[in-house]
């Protein structure tokens, strides 16, 4: 599904991205993880289209999207959300989800002319209503965002880029301030969103008992270049993966 090859992000002298080169198949949970600075958040970035590429290239289900705008490449299905959780905090969860469906809610002129348009936004209302009971928030439908316990608010946000119909969704730090409660419950969101509308997953984690228990496979990066790639059993006992760590406890699987 998505294909990077030979990927290099400069800013000046500096390599985010040095020749990186990236498979991630359709259906599969792939985990982005590396020591801070080693180039997982600008990975996203340029993937996103919020960064052109310095050289390489990025295909996603065969169409070349590197240098394309965030909006193009939202529209091809490519959706990510972002370490903050950025929320509507006064609207209600379901307005903030019917936010998400703003790219399905086009009627045009004909649309307005036959009054199709009331007929979208009810579908896309009813769609927001599936997504927010689906993630365990129907009871609090109408309650303002901003009155949600932290947990919830980051499945909100998860629900606002689901609410997009993405065909890849890239989650940056989905489990970043989460007690060990709220991260079992997201890892198990994660699960259900790929095995109910197939979507793959691409998350850059720093919590390595999450990655190890949710991702089928595991890319390490580090100064911008590929560390390693494998099983998340084989990421936890390579040496030069632990040695980049520094022999962090967390890499016991």
């Amino acid at each position: 599904m998505l294909e990077v090859t030979g990927l290099s992000k400069r800013f000046g002298g500096l390599a985010a991205l040095d020749e990186l080169w990236l498979e991630v198949a359709a259906g599969e949970i792939r985990g982005i993880i590396g020591p801070n600075g080693a180039g997982k958040t600008t990975l996203f970035n340029v993937i996103s289209g919020t960064y052109r590429p310095t050289a390489g290239s990025i295909k996603f289900e065969g169409r070349e999207i590197g240098g394309l705008g965030p909006s193009r490449i939202a529209e091809l299905g490519v959706i990510r959300t972002f370490q903050r959780v950025a929320l509507f905090g006064k609207y209600s969860v379901l307005e903030n989800v019917m936010v998400g469906r703003h790219r399905h809610a086009r009627e045009g002129l004909w649309g307005a002319i036959v009054g199709s348009g009331r007929r979208i936004e009810a579908a896309n209302r009813d769609r927001a209503r599936e997504i927010v009971d689906f993630i365990g928030l129907g009871a609090a439908r109408d309650e303002p965002a901003r009155n949600l316990p932290y947990g919830h608010q980051r499945a909100l946000g998860v629900a606002i880029a689901l609410a997009a119909e993405p065909r890849l969704l890239m989650l940056d730090e989905p489990v970043a301030g989460m007690n060990s409660a709220e991260t079992l419950e997201m890892a198990n969101l994660i699960r259900r969103i790929r095995e109910r509308w197939g979507v793959t997953v691409l998350l850059v984690e720093h919590d390595m008992r999450t990655v190890m228990g949710l991702c089928e496979k595991i890319t390490v990066l580090d100064f911008g270049k590929k560390l390693a790639e494998g099983a998340p059993r084989e990421i936890s006992e390579n040496k030069d993966v632990i040695e980049a760590y520094l022999g962090a406890d967390e890499f016991v699987a």
